[in-house]
């Protein structure tokens, strides 16, 4: 019985499930299927040119058909969504504010708003104060989702504000799920900030909650198809298929060649990474010049 009324709230809007079983409902806030914020890098390592083609990948990718069709398949048959850039601590600016995608018409206007702002890169590398700022931007919008989602780009490890691991944590316990894009291309000043492996950072320091992943980007030419696979996944609440042995771990078959999927529990037993690394490498970086 207790799994038969499991599955009846799985298959209700949130204002009945609510009634059903005693949780708190607020009236006043808008049922989508899922709370998504798009926190993206702009960063100084970043080149004009990697800033225009993140607007144009993220324009293109919400606008398409794969994305607006999983929408459309959700038990409300919308979603929320909001755009910022993000930098160091203190340095984000909100593209497109918390707003609804559940037709293509809606999502032309988020992506009109996305070509018609031009990105400019501000300084370091704080994706702490970035999720931060997301899990505070998700508690005090006006939508109720039945998943919550931070989308967080970046070329670089944490090297900024408070360490990221604590941040990360702050947010999964609002029960957020964190999802990562590190990019990892060869374009850009960014070489001396980042490192070699950084979707296995992201992997341990960043990502976390149900499902997790990282699309790891190696080549902006794949930046779009990257955006759009990950979007659908994050809408559809799917979490990656553990790649087969003979590919390479978290290879993505199909249309998306080049970029790689690694899960939460990608990290073997025992292994752990230094999520300090970012602040390390900018503590060597100021020693050097200090007299």
């Amino acid at each position: 019985m207790p799994q038969i009324f499991l599955i009846l709230l799985l298959l209700l809007p949130l204002r009945a499930a609510a009634q059903m079983a005693d949780f708190s409902y607020d009236p006043t806030r808008v049922e989508v299927d899922v709370e998504l914020a798009l926190m993206v890098d702009v960063s100084r390592s970043m080149t004009a040119h990697e800033l225009e083609i993140q607007r144009h990948g993220y324009a293109a990718a919400l606008t398409s058909e794969d994305v607006l069709g999983v929408i459309s398949e959700g038990l409300l048959g919308r979603i929320a969504v909001a755009y910022v850039e993000w930098a160091g601590p203190g340095n984000h600016r909100v593209v497109v504010d918390w707003t609804t995608i559940g037709t293509p018409q809606e999502a032309q206007r988020v992506a009109a708003v996305l070509m018609d702002n031009r990105p400019y890169g501000m300084q370091r590398t704080s994706i702490s104060a970035a999720l931060d700022y997301a899990g505070r931007f998700i508690a005090e919008n006006q939508y109720e989702g039945l998943r919550k989602v931070i989308d967080v780009s970046g070329d670089g490890p944490n090297n900024a504000g408070d360490p990221v691991t604590p941040a990360r944590d702050r947010v999964l316990a609002q029960g957020i799920t964190i999802n990562g894009l590190p990019l990892m291309t060869d374009e850009g000043v960014g070489s001396r900030w980042t490192v070699t492996d950084l979707d296995a950072y992201y992997r341990d320091c960043v990502i976390g909650g149900q499902g997790a992943f990282v699309v790891a980007v190696h080549d902006w030419a794949e930046f779009a198809s990257a955006v759009r696979r990950k979007l659908v996944m994050e809408i559809a609440g799917l979490a990656p298929a553990p790649a087969p042995s003979a590919r390479p771990t978290g290879f993505l078959p199909g249309d998306l060649p080049a970029a790689r999927i690694v899960p939460v529990a990608g990290t073997a037993p025992g292994e752990s990474y230094d999520c300090l690394v970012g602040e390390k490498t900018w503590d060597n970086f100021r020693r050097a010049w200090e007299p």
